[in-house]
């Protein structure tokens, strides 16, 4: 006699319709077709709701974040991209840094905590860390960064810190060294990188939410 399948949930973050679906079916209709659809597969229902409601619904209730779907603005971001930020306590400080999809808010990787870190250095690692993910994933879509001073790095591909080489920070500048070469090595020039304007949509999506 055959074991019954368990029931399992599908959460769809990015698709034709967003939701939890209790049928394969039901969730294959609202990705198969949508570019870059992001959805998995749940043991339970609590766990598919904790994590539709983490990365798609909570995102939006974030201090400073607004509705992307909902700005009145002449000019407003594409959804169809990749936004990063940083957040480091002190400075330099404890540092992390994460990349989400800008419409739904879903985490796609994250970094952290170094132990002494700039801001500045994590924004720079955040940008290099999304653009060796879109090109590990064959993406096609920009990246937005709401940090100048990382943008103006990443055009001449050269980090300018006053952090100094300690045993704290080596893993964090080793990485930083890690990232240099690989803008280096690898031709990115087919991936826009756009400054994030925060005083017409509110806070980046991958802010952390801690000002």
């Amino acid at each position: 006699m055959s074991k019954k399948a368990k029931q399992k949930y599908y959460v769809v973050w990015r698709g034709f319709k967003p939701g939890i679906y209790t049928q394969w079916e039901e969730c294959k209709k609202q990705v198969i077709g949508f570019d870059h659809a992001q959805y998995k597969s749940f043991a339970s229902l609590e766990e598919a709701e904790r994590a539709y409601d983490n990365s798609y619904d909570n995102i939006r209730e974030l201090k400073g974040k607004k509705n992307l779907l909902e700005l009145t603005t002449d000019r407003k971001p594409i959804l169809n991209s990749l936004s990063v930020d940083a957040a480091c306590k002190g400075n330099p400080g404890i540092l992390e840094y994460r990349g989400v999809y800008t419409d739904t808010g879903t985490e796609v990787f994250r970094r952290g905590p170094y132990i002494e870190g700039t801001v500045n250095i994590g924004e720079f690692l955040a940008i290099v860390l999304g653009l060796a993910y879109l090109k590990k994933n064959k993406l096609k879509m920009p990246i937005y960064s709401d940090s100048r001073t990382a943008l103006s790095w990443m055009k001449k591909k050269q980090v300018n810190t006053k952090l100094q080489w300690s045993k704290k920070n080596e893993p964090l500048l080793q990485a930083v060294h890690n990232a240099q070469k690989w803008l280096k090595e690898n031709d990115c020039s087919d991936i826009p990188l756009l400054k994030w304007e925060t005083k017409l949509w509110g806070e980046i999506p991958a802010d952390y939410g801690r000002k």
